[in-house]
């Protein structure tokens, strides 16, 4: 019995020698070993994680980096400011201060600044923006993208659109690529690139909401692109573009009760910003066409109070003296409804058409007075400029 004992430890303790030699050297012989749960913690081990591949990381799918890059380097920030007066002298009711002064009394004044952004739209220098955001400015001066700065001047202006063209003496300048606004969509995705509340250069996604807003008493001439990209104060006079980063329109104005933005920005299209512009380069003002008549759109209430037909045009309630209008004959009550042949059912589309006419041209202005139709022959005469606004 002891030798069997002997014999038992002594195979006991060559087993327990090879199961520590085989776990040192050969770990992955003893299978059975068991294995840590998915609940405990491997210390000292790096973290697993994923990385997308070199493909995924540079997809275009539902990504505008592309147009962002392209348009971005030609939306410059502008800041302005300008010298104005305040309301009144502190010591202007003292009795002994205005013995010595009478009535040359100091003026007080201050300077403001305002911010604003600019599209440039030529190698020349050349910047369309806003007439708000440049109006009255006696200082001018251009942030662009890659950090140059330089000042501006005004090479004209419109407050009729609220554009503006200023210009800048730099080299090497990034030019934005102008789309087609004709063929844009509701529906369609844009980007508003600016500088929102002087945060620095930025870009909001969103649609085209509308098309052709007009009648809402921000502009004499409106024909506005509506949209939910986010637009905001800093924004005037920035891009509006499409997916391809080239420009639809200038950022102008927003609908808010605020001050930011709820969703309802208004941008001038392209179309109606290069005439603008070229006009401005080539004349320093915009030329247009005028009737000088007072005029208020048709419609039943309308007809209804003036006992006329209602039809569709537009109704005259003033004549200027020794006018276009007045020395063909048209008067007070007049309808105008149409030009040179064209349906014009309303005041907008009047103005508009008749300030795409030449100074000079004559004209057949298509008349109802009363019951009855004719057609007079108009010579027309050059738009006379927006009275200036007070600084």
């Amino acid at each position: 019995m002891k030798k069997l004992w002997l014999l038992f430890a002594q195979i006991t303790t060559l087993l327990v020698a090879m199961l520590l030699v085989v776990s040192v050297f050969k770990p992955e012989w003893l299978s059975f070993r068991a294995q840590p749960t998915s609940a405990a913690i491997v210390l000292n081990q790096p973290a697993q994680i994923k990385v997308a591949p070199d493909s995924t990381a540079t997809a275009p799918v539902a990504s505008y980096r592309a147009a962002a890059k392209k348009a971005m380097p030609a939306v410059v920030n502008i800041y302005t400011s300008k010298q104005v007066r305040s309301q009144r002298h502190p010591l202007e009711a003292d009795p002994f201060f205005r013995r010595f002064f009478g009535d040359q009394i100091p003026q007080q004044t201050q300077r403001v600044s305002s911010l604003g952004s600019g599209v440039i739209v030529s190698r020349e220098g050349y910047i369309l923006t806003n007439h708000h955001v440049v109006a009255a400015a006696d200082e001018i001066e251009v942030l662009l993208s890659d950090g140059r700065t330089a000042p501006a001047k005004i090479v004209g202006s419109d407050p009729e659109t609220d554009l503006a063209v200023i210009r800048i003496n730099l080299k090497n300048l990034p030019t934005i690529t102008f789309g087609n606004a004709m063929k844009a969509e509701v529906g369609d995705v844009v980007l508003a690139i600016g500088n929102p509340f002087g945060v620095g250069q930025t870009v909001t996604m969103g649609i085209i909401s509308a098309l052709g807003r007009s009648h809402l008493g921000i502009n004499t001439f409106e024909d506005f692109i509506q949209t939910d990209a986010p637009i905001n104060p800093g924004n005037s006079g920035g891009a509006l573009v499409d997916i391809h980063g080239n420009l639809i329109a200038v950022n102008s104005a927003i609908f808010s009760k605020s001050g930011g933005s709820q969703g309802i920005g208004f941008a001038i299209p392209e179309h109606l910003a290069q005439k603008v512009m070229q006009q401005i380069i080539q004349h320093g003002e915009v030329i247009r066409g005028w009737l000088g008549v007072s005029m208020r759109d048709m419609n039943p209430e309308t007809a209804q109070a003036f006992n006329l037909p209602n039809v569709p045009g537009t109704l005259v309630v003033g004549v200027l003296r020794n006018g276009p209008a007045d020395r063909a004959g048209i008067q007070p009550g007049d309808i105008l409804l149409g030009v040179n042949g064209k349906t014009l059912p309303d005041s907008a589309a009047l103005l508009t058409y008749v300030a795409q006419l030449a100074p000079g041209a004559q004209a057949q202005v298509a008349v109802q007075r009363k019951t009855k139709a004719y057609t007079v022959n108009v010579t027309i005469a050059k738009r006379p400029p927006a009275p200036k606004e007070e600084p």
